[in-house]
């Protein structure tokens, strides 16, 4: 056993870590966001939680796309048909139409143009979810930003290295981290209505059990936690996304399924915008693992703690709690 997992199961011991399976569904009184810096990451870190939501555990599931997920193009097409962006966009508009549509026939997609917070966001509804894209560029794995749209990121904001950044289609400007957080906060007021739970799904911020992360994700976990630092009821829910690749899978056959399914779909919406993609890699990297640790709000909120099932044994998969 490597000390990284080591590490880890001494941490899951002493703060009850879920070891990779999927939250049980509640009774559907919660509205549950996943907050993604891209249009792939859900997919594969926060499945098939995401999935089991849609299906049955949550009233709405809100998917916040925050950055447009461009490799540095912008709006540029890398000599296809179509910009990258709207590839990537496409793919998780297909994945998340295949999750709600399970055992239905296709409904009708509404998409609008809202203001929050004084910007304009894409707004994508579709039976009971609702995507957001606010496109601003994506940051480099380091947070370094693309020349193409001008060394733009979430962590050089937050670190204050720049003072704004633009929506790569120019739709909006964010002026400062604060603004982030606010258009954030705006986002989950309003579609969390009169729910009297909220769950924030968020990338893993603490280094020593998310080692090596993208700036990206980690700064969009951040912009989320502040956005809701003052919230009432609202469950914290942060799992482990590239350093899951050095853990064992977890999931048992049908949540793996549902995984690979959802990322399948994602992929294949991807190339029907004339973009190629990289299956292999992230198959063999990350599916079929679903780690996370889950923080509870304090005081009654209407409903019971969450439940996890418990874990997929391997030899090196720690105890559940």
């Amino acid at each position: 056993m490597t000390a990284y997992r080591r590490y880890l199961q001494a941490f899951f011991v002493l703060t009850g870590f879920a070891g990779g399976q999927a939250l049980a569904a509640d009774k559907p009184d919660k509205v549950s966001f996943y907050f993604a810096a891209h249009e792939d990451d859900w997919q594969l870190f926060m499945n098939p939680s995401a999935f089991e939501d849609v299906l049955k555990g949550a009233a709405k599931t809100v998917f916040v796309h925050v950055t447009a997920g461009d490799a540095g193009l912008g709006t540029g097409d890398g000599g296809r048909k179509r910009p990258y962006y709207l590839a990537r966009e496409n793919g998780a508009e297909d994945a998340v139409r295949f999750m709600a549509d399970t055992d239905h026939e296709p409904s009708k997609r509404i998409d609008t143009h809202v203001v929050l917070n004084k910007h304009r966001l894409l707004r994508v509804a579709y039976r009971n979810t609702v995507s957001y894209f606010l496109r601003v560029p994506d940051g480099n794995i380091k947070g370094e930003g693309s020349a193409d749209t001008g060394f733009q990121s979430l962590k050089r904001l937050h670190d204050g290295k720049i003072r704004s950044m633009t929506a790569v289609d120019g739709t909006t400007v964010y002026h400062g981290w604060d603004d982030v957080v606010r258009t954030v906060r705006a986002i989950v007021e309003t579609e969390r209505g009169r729910a009297p739970l909220v769950q924030i799904n968020v990338a893993e911020t603490d280094p020593a059990i998310n080692p090596d992360d993208h700036a990206d994700h980690l700064a969009v976990a951040r912009a989320a936690l502040d956005a809701v630092a003052d919230m009432p009821c609202v469950r914290r829910v942060s799992y482990i996304d590239y350093a899951s690749a050095k853990l064992p899978e977890n999931l048992n056959a049908q949540q793996r399924d549902m995984e690979s399914s959802v990322f399948a779909v994602t992929l294949a919406g991807v190339q029907a915008f004339d973009h190629g993609t990289s299956w292999r890699h992230y198959d063999g990297a990350y599916v079929g693992r679903n780690y996370f640790r889950v923080q509870e709000p304090a005081g009654a909120c209407g409903l019971p703690p969450v439940k996890v099932a418990a874990a997929h044994r391997t030899d090196d998969t720690p105890p559940g709690p």
